[in-house]
């Protein structure tokens, strides 16, 4: 495990503290010609031999740096496919952990990847996926029937209730879990005052129980999961 965290802690120092936008810049444009590509995958061998310090592991030194030089390339050449830039830079770091897991544990790869497995705590999984979009189709069903008479005067980004309501959500749920009910009244409080403007410009009834619905329903769905899961580790009764 300290491996891994080492190496994890190498690569967002090569890959996010030590990597000027200059360097970024220029392996966009010149790509596999780019020398900043090169010096930026012997950066990352130094950091992981630095943080690793024990000549017996040289092989995952190497084997890092060449598997981020070929993940970097194929992350330049794929870049101009994607609309949404944000998908290939998750893919990319995505793929920098899992080899970053596989370099630590590969001498026993298979029976620590089912050690993960069986001990991951399962409901608790469940218990954040379902606050997530799940409960976002489920609110976005209750209230469409109310939607249709609300009128909406002004722009908002797109998607941004939605993903809003997990974020919340997610906090509700982490609340809970803490035993920390009281942070809820905080998070209801600041969604109110953030809210207060929109709702005073509108000067709108209709609005006003609209949202007030939507984030009552909001935060009773993280609610009833968080309870759910409270009472799954430690049965009521």
């Amino acid at each position: 495990m300290l491996i891994f965290v080492k190496l994890v802690l190498a690569h967002l120092i090569g890959d996010f503290m030590l990597q000027p936008l200059t360097w970024v810049v220029h392996k966009e444009a010149n790509k596999i010609r780019s020398k900043y590509l090169y010096l930026h995958v012997f950066l990352h061998f130094a950091l992981y031999a630095l943080v690793l310090w024990d000549l017996s592991l040289w092989k995952i030194p190497v084997i890092l740096a060449l598997s981020h030089l070929m993940i970097d390339l194929s992350k330049l050449y794929a870049n101009p496919w994607f609309k949404n830039k944000s998908i290939p830079f998750f893919l990319d770091q995505f793929l920098h952990v899992i080899i970053l897991y596989v370099c630590s544990y590969y001498t026993a790869l298979p029976e620590h990847f089912i050690s993960l497995l069986e001990n991951l705590n399962w409901p608790l999984v469940l218990a954040v996926v379902f606050v997530t979009f799940p409960s976002a189709i489920i609110m976005g069903m209750l209230l469409e029937p109310m939607s249709g008479q609300i009128n909406i005067d002004h722009k908002s980004l797109p998607n941004a209730g939605k993903y809003i309501g997990i974020i919340e959500r997610l906090f509700v749920l982490v609340f809970i879990v803490m035993g920390r009910w009281d942070a809820i009244g905080l998070l209801i409080t600041a969604k109110s005052v953030f809210r207060f403007n929109d709702l005073k410009e509108s000067n709108s009834r209709k609005l006003t129980e609209y949202i007030l619905i939507g984030t009552l329903v909001s935060f009773g769905l993280a609610i009833l999961a968080g309870l759910w899961y409270l009472n799954y580790i430690e049965p009521i009764g």
